[in-house]
């Protein structure tokens, strides 16, 4: 099946006005998150999706595809499937990559289109969660000392079909000994029919309380997948705000870039 890539990156941020635009190691986060997209296998296209013009042309620069669609869109998701139409994007399913997402790799979007693929395809979005050691566990419990909301984690069926996510540590240890804990990283892709599904459900009360978008479909009946990936010793972030910026810097000084100029 055909699956697209759209990108949705706001200018009009309230925390980091421009943020897509803003440079990291002299390259803007967008066109860095463009090049991780860009070096996947099976896709059919890559697009940009803004409200503001300012994007598109500096997405031009760099020779990706951009559009405009609503300023009205309150989130990535909405503005995903406004594109489907303002792009003629003509594919089964599309992947929701937003435009700070610096440091994903491109293997774990490889990941989810090649979900969309595989025989057992029967469900309505794909999303990747990666296994935690027990050293991250207590990381993580260390950071929601601080930061209760920090971390999502997921549990699935035994055919990786999601039963819940949750901002609490999941599963709850009754015994001691460890179990396999499963952190959630919020990439999102949809079979069409079911994000247009998704965009006309109303919020339901699981999602308001935890604030999880994806508890939405969950609600309503809808099928996740989780795939489970490796970040191959990469470190997971987002840039979420302004000092997030060097701490990027200082991962892929650290690490290396994910993907060259040259090789997009």
């Amino acid at each position: 099946m055909s699956t697209a890539i759209i990108i949705p990156a706001r200018y009009g941020s309230s925390r980091l006005p421009g943020k897509p635009m803003l440079g990291i190691l002299g390259t803007s986060m967008l066109e860095r998150v463009w090049r991780i997209a860009s070096a996947t296998t099976g896709c059919s296209r890559v697009v940009i999706s803004t409200e503001d013009q300012r994007i598109v042309e500096h997405a031009k620069s760099f020779g990706a595809e951009a559009v405009l669609t609503p300023e009205s869109c309150r989130n990535g998701t909405e503005r995903t499937f406004a594109t489907i139409e303002a792009a003629n994007i003509d594919a089964d399913a599309v992947i929701n990559f937003q435009g700070d997402a610096v440091l994903t790799p491109p293997w774990v979007i490889q990941s989810m289109i090649d979900e969309f693929d595989a025989s057992d395809s029967d469900f309505d979005l794909v999303t990747p969660a990666t296994q935690l050691t027990e050293e991250a566990v207590e990381a993580l419990r260390e950071s929601k000392l601080v930061n209760p909301a920090s971390g999502t984690t997921v549990v699935f069926d035994s055919h990786h079909n999601a039963l819940y996510f949750s901002k609490t540590i999941l599963p709850y240890f009754r015994s001691s000994g460890f179990t396999s804990v499963y952190r959630h990283i919020g990439l999102y892709g949809y079979r069409v029919p079911s994000l247009e599904r998704y965009v006309s459900l109303p919020p339901s009360p699981l999602e308001q309380t935890e604030g999880l978008e994806q508890l939405r479909a969950l609600e309503h009946g809808m099928k996740v997948r989780v795939v489970i990936v490796d970040y191959r010793g990469r470190t997971h972030a987002s840039v979420d705000a302004a000092e997030d910026i060097t701490i990027a810097e200082e991962i892929i000084r650290r690490e290396g870039e994910l993907v060259e100029a040259n090789k997009a």
